[in-house]
């Protein structure tokens, strides 16, 4: 699978996002209501709007994005190499317009890829970037285009083939190729917690960009190609 695919071509992401507010309460009232609308199918065993808020960085509406990793391969003396570059801090806009600029900077037919990104990563970012005024990079627009003109790839869909009801986690894909799994310190559910109550954003761009690596392991995989040897992985200085 995948064969054609040029991997110098390639950008793997993965971003992370928090509920806009710290608690449900600091909502303006019409937000409070709003999200008592948008989430009442989701909301079970009779969970209260303020109860449920804990999930709301998954909607864009009531979230912000923390931090962007991106991930590019390239070669050395013919080895395969990746290097993860991470955007993040506090204020959206300057993460975002960061994330932005890089898009600007590359080709028009750069391939963006992201595990469940379809779905979640390539929307939440455009949305995200129109509520804050930053320019969506030509990269993420889709409107108009025919689906052979969106170079975007998404690891769960890939192994979907077809399957539309199958949600495939990227752990579980790890665990199935036998790729060290990410999910050695936190998880999406912990975020939330610790960038407002531990502080700890280092440690959330960390799990981002091991989700990042992870991503492009699985990506070789449906290439058929052997993983990068982890000597071959560099993590450059955190931009923020």
């Amino acid at each position: 699978m995948l064969k054609e695919v040029n991997l110098n071509k390639v950008f793997v992401i993965d971003i992370e996002t928090v509920p806009l507010y710290q608690y449900f309460e600091e909502m303006p009232e019409h937000m409070q209501s709003l999200w008592d609308n948008k989430t009442e199918f989701q909301r079970k065993d009779n969970k209260t709007p303020a109860e449920f808020y804990e999930r709301a960085g998954i909607w864009s509406e009531f979230g912000k994005i923390i931090c962007i990793s991106v991930g590019l391969f390239h070669l050395v003396e013919d080895q395969l190499h990746f290097r993860v570059n991470s955007y993040s801090g506090n204020n959206e806009v300057e993460v975002l317009s960061q994330f932005s600029k890089l898009l600007q900077q590359q080709p028009n037919d750069q391939i963006l890829c992201a595990h469940n990104g379809k779905e979640f990563d390539f929307p939440y970012l455009c949305r995200r970037m129109l509520v804050n005024k930053v320019t969506i990079p030509t990269q993420l627009q889709i409107a108009g285009k025919k689906p052979w003109e969106i170079n975007h790839i998404d690891t769960m869909e890939l192994w979907k083939f077809g399957d539309h009801k199958n949600y495939t986690s990227l752990n579980l894909l790890a665990a199935i190729f036998n790729i060290p799994t990410p999910k050695d310190d936190i998880d999406g559910s912990m975020v939330k917690d610790v960038y407002y109550l531990e502080n700890d954003l280092p440690r959330i761009v960390s799990y981002c960009q091991k989700d990042v690596i992870t991503t492009a392991q699985i990506l070789l995989r449906f290439k058929g190609l052997d993983s990068i040897l982890e000597e071959h992985i560099s993590i450059a200085s955190t931009k923020n």
